[in-house]
């Protein structure tokens, strides 16, 4: 509730009175019909702009940063729909590089809510009650209209064939590199979760893929089949070169080269979302700007990959208040298997030889793969903290504790989370050694607050 817009306070307090998949997880509560219900009734304000629709197991929040700021770059008032948010709610909903008005947020929520007060629980589909984030995503087409966006970019929250944001219409469709997620939910194999995932391809609408696993591009390349819809594997369509380099500042940047014959000429852009994997991810993003939008040229692609920024994506901070002597604190949502092997190969890219080895603070949500993820982190850092992911999210401190034990490692550990990122910072600061938080996007929420 700490939102700088009062109507976004007003609207969480109301909102929070809605069963919130994100804090307490249940299953049978995904499906489409009461939002195009509600879409309906608000005279579908998911149809008030073009739009870009992306899933994936990780990555999808930066290629839709990087699709929207090609967009923006291009001149289109563009609209940003990602979750989760971090410190403030508004960030889930606002343009490519800033939040809307307060007068739009009010007036979208204010418009919804008159919507949902207008039907009784017996109108609705099923008479099912609406949840948090079906509300959320109502919000943000209503929002989307208000600000007159001509292109909203909108991130799949869960799976993505029951996904409140599936009921859209869009011009491409993207798949980010899938993995074994939210299985309890998803589906227990890579091929399961991929039909979830792909139930955002619609009919004749061109999808772009990330390089997949063979199970997963199976999946993918029959139902855009089925779909008839244009299917562009980012393997084969571009060719991707990433490397490290620190501006004159000192600010680590990643430098991506994409060639393809999509492009009149290679693509060279200087990103601030730093990881190798984010020059894939900035290829894909653009590849399906160009194929939903051929006017863009290549120079705004390269101006809207250089914008683009995420916050807790591989994020560095070179100068931590309270705590000059940390040489830098790298904060990431990274948690899963996949994401963090990408944290671990872009540290490396960013450590000195000359720099203590870094310390890392660690939390994980319940349902995480708290096993495989220990075996990887277990022997990559001096010093390890763990502790749960802040006050709302469903956590398993004993599971971590017993899977970093198995993993060999030596580690401090407390339920207590503020107490446990003051020690961490305390403990890097005296070793003057680098700090790396992540395990989830709760605990680096938590630990911005701690540095703000």
């Amino acid at each position: 509730m700490n939102s700088k817009f009062p109507s976004i306070r007003d609207f969480e307090k109301w909102l929070d009175t809605y069963l919130n998949f994100e804090k307490h997880p249940q299953k049978n509560i995904f499906w489409l019909d009461t939002v195009r219900f509600f879409c309906s009734i608000l005279n579908n304000p998911e149809k008030s702009a073009k739009c870009v629709h992306i899933a994936g197991s990780k990555g999808k929040g930066s290629v839709s940063a990087f699709a929207s700021s090609i967009l923006d770059a291009a001149g289109f008032k563009t609209g940003l729909y990602t979750s989760p948010h971090l410190l403030d709610f508004a960030e889930r909903v606002r343009s490519a590089h800033d939040f809307l008005s307060d007068d739009v947020y009010k007036k979208a929520s204010l418009e919804l809510e008159r919507a949902i007060r207008s039907v009784s629980d017996d109108e609705l589909p099923g008479k099912r009650a609406i949840t948090w984030f079906e509300l959320a995503t109502l919000f943000s087409f209503l929002a989307f209209r208000e600000y007159g966006a001509d292109w909203s970019v909108f991130e799949v929250g869960l799976g993505g064939r029951l996904d409140a944001t599936n009921v859209i219409s869009p011009e491409v469709c993207c798949i980010t590199p899938l993995e074994l997620e939210h299985t309890e939910y998803l589906g227990d194999t890579i091929e399961k979760i991929a039909f979830e995932k792909c139930g955002i391809i619609k009919e004749g609408v061109p999808v772009v893929t990330s390089a997949q696993k063979d199970e997963a591009l199976s999946v993918i390349r029959n139902i855009a089949k089925e779909r008839h819809a244009p299917l562009i594997e980012v393997s084969k369509a571009a060719k991707i070169e990433s490397a490290f380099e620190t501006t004159e500042s000192g600010k680590p940047v990643m430098k991506a080269s994409i060639e393809s014959p999509l492009f009149a000429r290679p693509l060279v852009a200087h990103l601030s979302l730093l990881g190798y994997e984010q020059a894939e991810n900035a290829a894909l993003a653009a590849i399906a700007i160009k194929t939903a939008c051929p006017c863009v040229t290549e120079e705004q692609i390269e101006r809207g990959l250089e914008a683009a920024f995420l916050p807790a994506r591989f994020e560095v901070v070179r100068s931590v208040p309270k705590y000059s002597a940390i040489p830098y604190l790298v904060i990431d949502g990274a948690h899963t298997v996949n994401s963090t092997k990408c944290l671990l190969s872009s540290l490396s890219a960013i450590e000195k030889a000359d720099e203590k080895k870094p310390h890392l603070l660690f939390a994980l949500a319940a349902d995480k793969d708290a096993e495989d993820i220990a075996a990887l982190l277990s022997r990559e850092f001096y010093k390890i903290t763990l502790t749960i992911p802040g006050g709302e999210k469903k956590a398993d401190l004993p599971r971590a504790q017993e899977a970093f034990r198995k993993a060999g490692a030596k580690f401090s550990s407390g339920e207590d989370y503020e107490k446990m990122i003051a020690d961490s910072f305390c403990a890097a600061n005296e070793e003057k050694a680098p700090l790396v938080v992540a395990g989830s996007f709760y605990l680096a929420a938590e630990v911005k607050k701690f540095i703000s």
